[in-house]
């Protein structure tokens, strides 16, 4: 029975190697060429700038929402102050007292209170 060393397996006597190092070296029976790390870069890179856009477009939706919202409550707060202007108006004493409503009341002849 005869004993050969493969490319896979490098024993401690062939290298020199101190305590508590890992004497076992591996290596791939897969041989990529320039070719291939260079298309497997790419797909790499292609990869991480589909996830980077995901996640910019993600938030792009979020800003379009929050401009939405505060489109929404700049239009909500425009028409409460002219309502408040509106009631103010309404109920000033003046305008209630002049209005045509106002003019065609009476003053009683007689009031009369009782107490319980």
């Amino acid at each position: 029975m005869s004993y050969t060393r493969t490319a896979q397996f490098n024993s401690r006597r062939q290298s020199n190697w101190n305590r508590n190092q890992n004497t076992a070296r591996f290596t791939s029976n897969i041989k990529l060429g320039p070719v291939t790390h260079t298309v497997l870069v790419a797909l790499m890179i292609t990869v991480l700038g589909l996830i980077y856009l995901t996640q910019a477009t993600r938030a792009t939706g979020y800003d379009y929402e929050a401009q939405k919202v505060d489109s929404k409550i700049a239009e909500l707060t425009t028409k409460k102050t002219d309502l408040e202007v509106e009631n103010a108006r309404l109920t000033a004493l003046e305008n209630v007292g002049n209005s045509s409503v106002a003019r065609q009341m009476t003053t009683p002849s007689q009031t009369h209170y009782t107490s319980e």
